[in-house]
């Protein structure tokens, strides 16, 4: 019996537990407890080096009053990035996948910089939706069209970090199906689209980790807007 490519994407369930609360858990224990000591293991050195780096790169756009969003942006990066690899892993379910769990996270947050710009500055937040100098006949069009495109933003966010690990996943199950069923008959191409698949996995561990860091710096973009 073949199996579809697409079951690799459905939330398993064990005794009746669905096992994503699981996984949604665990890239919190896999990280190493920041000390109050001077000096630190190599890994818990490399881990403070990231966040800072990161951090102020994030940052670095941002007025002051965006900096109180540096710890929930900063772990929602961490998150993302270890769910997106530990997902590259055999026998495993990657959360991410799921466009109801990415909206989970992208309408919250998208709503809440929308909020924090109509309560702070009303006028250039809904200055956002009509550009300076335009045409009179053009100006119910424009807001229309702006409207739109500032409701889609959570879905854009959502629907892209889906996508992207959707087609990874498939495209590495696909291939490594080619490799499997090719290998008895012609090694030699076998080979060679092992090859490729290894190349595709890096490839993959690099769009886990971008993807994450897009998802995150859209939303500083839309939290700059509103400040």
């Amino acid at each position: 019996m073949t199996l579809s490519f697409f079951d690799q994407f459905l939330s398993p369930s064990f005794l009746g537990t669905p096992l994503i609360a699981l996984a949604l858990s665990l890239p919190w224990i896999l990280f190493p407890t920041p000390s109050n000591r001077w000096l630190n293991n190599r890994l818990l050195t490399l881990q403070g080096w990231f966040v800072n780096r990161f951090t102020q790169q994030l940052l670095l756009p941002l007025n002051l009053g965006g900096h109180k969003w540096a710890t929930i942006l900063t772990s929602l990066m961490l998150f993302l990035i270890t769910l997106n690899i530990l997902g590259l892993l055999p026998y495993t379910f990657t959360p991410t996948t799921q466009l109801s769990l990415n909206l989970g996270l992208a309408v919250p947050l998208w709503l809440a910089t929308v909020i924090i710009g109509m309560r702070n500055q009303p006028t250039a937040a809904l200055g956002h939706l009509l550009p300076e100098g335009t045409p009179t006949l053009l100006i119910p069009v424009l807001i229309i069209i702006e409207t739109i495109s500032l409701f889609i933003r959570p879905l854009a966010l959502g629907v892209r970090l889906t996508a992207n690990l959707t087609a990874g996943h498939l495209l590495i199950g696909l291939i490594s199906t080619a490799a499997v069923v090719l290998l008895p008959i012609m090694p030699t191409v076998a080979l060679l689209t092992t090859t490729i698949l290894f190349l595709l996995t890096l490839l993959e561990i690099a769009v886990a980790m971008i993807q994450a860091y897009v998802f995150v710096l859209l939303l500083s973009l839309y939290l700059q807007e509103n400040i």
